[in-house]
């Protein structure tokens, strides 16, 4: 090969690389990351990703949380962009709490449980009739045992866990008796997730009387950050770069009751009330058979959408 065709395969060369560089360096960065809802990496751009401030100041249920400490402002900070950059999953948050919210606030109210405990259904479950590997079930994720010990009926036929006043309800009972130990509101929180006797052992041994001097597992350590870091983003929205339209929250469900007596095929009770057995079931998360079987005085309220 003569000096000048190596010269000119060379210039080519380069050009290409140049024009290669040129376009793609150009281009938005672009990483796969893991989408629970898709169950499949998509693709995200993070052009736009920026650092959020933190609040100046923000509570649970009235109990100021330390931000002058290090390490509570760090693990505030850590769930607050989380939340915030994870837009698929807290739009749907929004969406879902407009429906059940109306439902679990007046329930928390009645039992002199603060507001804000309604952000612990929500990263409980997402307001989803979810199960959990341990076996916790519905929005508040209530154990077998936990649930009976709290008035759930929990049999072949009926799962109470999975009602969303019935389940508020016994999680109303258990941050109750929670608060009558404690007495701290940041602890009942906590509470819920490592057990009462998990958070008196962790003080005793420890020698600390608060949530947020305690050294615990990763779980129970986020626990509470991921609750104050909901609370703050529902609370303003805008601010963590969200536009909520109201418009395109789910709409609450609208009942009308009817009161069972007598055991029953729920496909031919469906049938009888103008409806598809799966509207039923979705009306009725605690059914889990295809029948109930019902004796002496007990009985059932099933809840129906109302008719004009």
């Amino acid at each position: 090969m003569t000096d000048s065709k190596f010269a000119l395969y060379i210039s080519i060369a380069s050009l290409v690389t140049f024009l290669i560089v040129a376009f793609y360096g150009s281009q938005p960065r672009i990483e796969e990351t893991y989408n629970p809802v898709m169950e499949e990496a998509q693709p995200i751009a993070f052009t736009n990703a920026k650092t959020i401030p933190l609040p100046e100041n923000i509570n649970l249920a009235g109990e100021e949380v330390p931000l002058e400490i290090d390490d509570v402002k760090e693990r505030l900070d850590k769930e607050l962009h989380i939340n915030s950059y994870w837009h698929n999953n807290t739009i749907f948050l929004f969406k879902r709490a407009n429906r059940w919210f109306p439902v679990i606030e007046p329930i928390l109210e009645k039992h002199g449980i603060p507001d804000d405990f309604k952000y612990l259904a929500l990263i409980e479950s997402g307001l989803e009739n979810v199960d959990s590997y341990a076996g916790a079930a519905g929005f508040w994720q209530i154990l077998k045992g936990t649930g009976r010990e709290y008035g759930l009926e929990i049999n072949r036929d009926v799962d109470e866990r999975y009602h969303p006043v019935l389940s508020t309800e016994a999680a109303c009972k258990y941050l109750k008796r929670s608060y009558e130990k404690f007495g701290n509101w940041t602890l009942v929180a906590a509470s819920y997730n490592r057990g009462m006797r998990g958070m008196q052992n962790a003080l005793d041994h420890q020698k600390v009387d608060n949530y947020y001097d305690l050294r615990l597992n990763d779980e129970t350590s986020r626990y509470v950050f991921r609750i104050l870091a909901i609370k703050q983003i529902f609370e303003s929205p805008e601010d963590y770069g969200l536009n909520i339209l109201q418009k395109h929250l789910y709409e609450p469900y609208v009942y009308q009751y009817d009161t069972l007596r007598e055991s029953i095929d729920w496909v031919d009770y469906a049938i009888k009330q103008n409806l598809t057995y799966k509207t039923l079931r979705i009306y009725n998360p605690w059914i889990q058979d295809d029948d109930i079987r019902i004796t002496g005085d007990d009985y059932y309220v099933v809840s129906l959408p109302a008719r004009n």
